[in-house]
């Protein structure tokens, strides 16, 4: 498939320049690095903050509607990514599925995963916005994260929608899919980027800011289940009034002497 819309360099397979190298080389190896490293400071020096600072004491009506609405639109963007961008196009042919089945069953699903995603995204930031406690108790780290967080879901849905519904749709899949598995091949080709519609590049640059961030905000609740919790022993409460038991409980309208 085919695309007119603009790029950010030369047409696809030309020289990449020194911008390319760094957009498409030094940077994805940089953000992964700060993703990696970061998660094992965060882990070792602030264990106790990592966590998601529930704020749902403070109100629940909105976060009631707002957050599964992104949580559900969340998981079945990052599976479509998962699919999109680390299996290769000959493998979903090898198991029957045609290039045309794949790019309906991906554009449908996606946009309709990315309006979830960022319906439940706008209801939660009104929420922290207009809740007196919940504003209160949110950082400079949520603020940014909340930015550019909902930057990468509006480009990758208006990539969705402009490129596919709108234009005469383009196959991510040739080009951006295999740059990004060439980054953990350690072979980083940035010449297939060099062709990419702009909003796909944006996308892609949104989203290697957001995973630079990602372990010094509460994004990292993500990367953690309570497996422990299935293994980990009853904790037994016992009273320090050692008569406890032995007598009966006085009522609340009992003298206590």
């Amino acid at each position: 498939m085919t695309s007119d819309l603009p790029v950010l360099a030369a047409e696809n397979g030309g020289d990449p320049g020194v911008a390319g190298i760094l957009l498409w080389v030094a940077v994805p190896y940089v953000a992964v690095a700060v993703f990696v490293l970061g998660h094992i400071w965060r882990y070792r020096y602030d264990k106790f903050g990592w966590t998601t600072r529930s704020s749902q004491l403070y109100e629940r009506r909105l976060l009631r509607i707002g957050s599964p609405l992104f949580h559900f639109g969340i998981i079945l963007v990052a599976l479509g990514h998962v699919g999109g961008l680390l299996i290769p196009d000959d493998w979903t042919e090898a198991a029957g599925v045609t290039e045309g089945m794949y790019h309906v069953v991906a554009v449908v699903l996606g946009t309709v995963a990315g309006f979830c995603t960022l319906a439940g995204l706008a209801i939660l930031i009104y929420r922290r916005r207009t809740v007196g406690p919940v504003f209160s108790a949110t950082t400079r780290n949520d603020k940014l994260m909340y930015a550019v967080l909902a930057l990468t879901i509006v480009l990758g849905l208006s990539a969705t929608v402009v490129a596919n519904i709108v234009g005469g749709g383009y196959d991510y899949r040739e080009t951006v899919s295999p740059w990004f598995r060439s980054i953990f091949y350690l072979r980083p080709d940035p010449d297939l980027m060099t062709g990419v519609p702009i909003l796909f590049q944006l996308h892609a640059i949104s989203a290697l800011v957001l995973f630079s961030i990602w372990p010094f905000t509460r994004l990292v609740h993500m990367l953690t289940a309570p497996v422990g919790y299935l293994t980990r022993p009853y904790i037994v409460y016992r009273s320090r009034d050692e008569q406890l038991g032995m007598h009966r409980p006085l009522r609340g309208w009992e003298r206590t002497t």
